[in-house]
């Protein structure tokens, strides 16, 4: 979708594993989709960087182990890029509860999959990041709380809160806690498009990338705390 065709609303794909047999399943796949294109296969993490910097897809799919730049750092190269603000990241994982989970969503990631995970939500993924939202199941979600509830020995200053309004915490402590727009908008008793918009405002406010980095936010600033999933 970047170069604002307004007659061409197609989603742009860059494939980064170093499995030959997974890009070529997960190409089969996609190609197969009238609204996204692969637009590039990479077999490392350096290949990857490169091709999302000369062809500027809306959405990567990269692999966390890869050889000579792992994934972690692809993805900090591209998120910590201006000119690709518009990239969203997506890790594959062989099991979700991957022990890199919570440095890839710090590094910039939108979210997380496993690689044998069923073909509808690999294509909802793909549209869902390209949408704003982010892909964090309630096991990927634990294991944050986890890695979060081990490393912090306390929150830290909620000045980041300081422009928020009340409303605005109140929808990014929900946000923290893994709902999603529409459990937002039942929680809150508003419309869906309600929340949304709290939740775009409340990323614009915090120079958020995306929903995965309001989580990380919700917790470093003490707004949500480790337990309060149940």
């Amino acid at each position: 979708m970047n170069g604002g065709d307004a007659e061409q609303a197609v989603i742009r794909v860059v494939l980064a594993d170093d499995q030959v047999l997974v890009r070529a399943g997960f190409r089969a796949l996609l190609a197969a989709q009238p609204d996204i294109e692969v637009v590039g296969e990479a077999a490392d993490g350096e290949q990857a960087l490169g091709l999302v910097r000369e062809r500027r897809p809306d959405v990567v799919l990269m692999d966390i182990r890869m050889p000579v730049l792992d994934g972690l750092a692809a993805t900090r190269g591209i998120t910590e890029d201006p000119a690709l603000a518009d990239v969203r990241v997506i890790m594959l994982t062989t099991f979700e509860l991957d022990e890199y989970v919570f440095e890839a969503i710090r590094s910039g990631a939108s979210g997380f999959l496993v690689k044998d995970t069923e073909p509808e939500e690999l294509l909802r993924a793909v549209r869902a990041v390209v949408g704003g939202d982010a892909l964090l199941s309630p096991g990927v979600t634990r294991r944050l709380i986890a890695e979060f509830a081990a490393r912090s020995k306390a929150p830290a200053p909620a000045s980041v809160l300081a422009e928020l309004t009340e409303r605005e915490r109140e929808v990014m402590a929900l946000v923290g806690m893994g709902l999603s727009n529409q459990e937002i908008a039942r929680r809150l008793v508003v419309s869906p498009l309600t929340a949304k918009t709290h939740v775009s405002r409340t990323m614009v406010k915090l120079g958020a990338r995306d929903r995965a980095q309001l989580v990380v936010l919700a917790y470093e600033s003490g707004l949500v705390r480790p337990g309060w999933l149940g």
